[in-house]
């Protein structure tokens, strides 16, 4: 497959997206052939770890490509949409899940389906270009591909803060977060990939990193905890509007860009992650529900229009005039029954 390279290199197993033209957004089929190699490589003795990286220097995946999801689903044709994101998802559980080390590089853009593959495993390397987001509220859908997890479990009400403003974070801003752990300048990569391979020894990348430059969450986590720490998006937008501060008022606009119906489900989704305990199985549980749902009763396909079809930038988003009720959110997060994500009793 010409989109991504996946082979064995000495104690490696070795993935590399390879379309930087298309900044490595990933197709249905590169999904299945990650996660057929990883099968693989879990009951192969002579692979000790994995290692994710990215042609290009704009991004390591800056999503999934979702051309063919708005073509089906505008022809009323979900089921393309549901299989591609629970397959992806039962993918994200399987590297967050896998009993080796998966050592991913990224830089530049990861975003969406990037997150996804390159934020779950054991060694998650950021450079100085990286920039990460879940910025799926601004296309009507929820933080999903098991970043909801991430969302959940970041200090101070950052993950409220990020979920819902699709914020960018820097290296430092990653780990801080806990998108990423180690920051190792992108000259070094070659290196220290090459030395992966040889050695099969993952305490290399330990061993190489490096502090991050400082970035911006940093100095937010208080305005972040102050404001995003309320219980619904309407105290939230209260709140922010009460500030007259400049974080305030960059809040505000990312909010109002956004899908309301996204961000009060998002607010949800955070909310009973922590309450029922953190877990990646049921973090992506909670955004199938969601993104099952997504084309035929949310904004999903109205956010692809105005984002990437019509390029208009002007989505007509429900409830877009009056706050979202909670019975339209527990429409969008009610447990599926028989068409509930169900996952192998035992991923490698």
């Amino acid at each position: 497959m010409s989109d991504i390279h996946i082979r064995k290199s000495g104690q490696a197993g070795r993935i590399t997206f390879t379309r930087p033209k298309a900044l490595n957004a990933m197709s249905y089929e590169m999904c299945m052939a990650i996660d057929a190699a990883m099968r693989d490589w879990a009951e192969d003795d002579a692979v000790k770890l994995v290692v994710i990286d990215a042609e290009g220097e704009k991004a390591f995946c800056a999503g999934g490509d979702i051309a063919e999801l708005y073509d089906t689903g505008t022809k009323g044709d979900y089921s393309y949409g549901r299989t591609f994101w629970r397959d992806e998802y039962r993918l994200n559980a399987r590297i967050f899940e896998y009993k080796k080390p998966v050592i991913s590089f990224m830089q530049g853009f990861t975003m969406g389906g990037g997150v996804g593959i390159g934020c779950h495993g054991t060694h998650r390397v950021v450079g100085e270009s990286s920039q990460i987001a879940m910025p799926e509220v601004g296309i009507g859908l929820v933080p999903d591909v098991g970043g909801s997890l991430m969302l959940a479990l970041a200090p101070d009400h950052l993950g409220e803060y990020l979920g819902m403003t699709a914020a960018r974070m820097g290296a430092e801003d990653a780990i801080l977060a806990g998108f990423a752990d180690y920051f190792i300048p992108q000259d070094g990569w070659p290196a220290l990939i090459a030395a992966l391979e040889e050695t099969g020894t993952a305490k290399r990348v330990e061993d190489a990193a490096k502090p991050a430059p400082e970035g911006k969450l940093r100095g937010i986590r208080a305005d972040a905890a102050r404001h995003f720490g309320k219980d619904s998006l309407e105290a939230i937008r209260q709140s922010l509007e009460a500030d007259g501060s400049g974080f305030a008022a960059a809040a505000l606009k990312s909010l109002n860009r956004n899908s309301p119906l996204s961000m009060a489900c998002t607010l949800e989704m955070l909310r009973r992650l922590r309450a029922d305990g953190p877990a990646i199985r049921r973090a992506l549980d909670l955004e199938y529900r969601y993104t099952y749902r997504a084309m035929e009763k949310g904004d999903f396909l109205e956010g692809i229009r105005a984002q990437i079809i019509d390029k208009d930038r002007n989505p007509q988003w429900q409830y877009a005039s009056q706050a979202v009720p909670a019975s339209a959110v527990e429409e969008m997060l009610a447990p599926l029954g028989a068409q509930a994500l169900t996952f192998e009793e035992e991923n490698a």
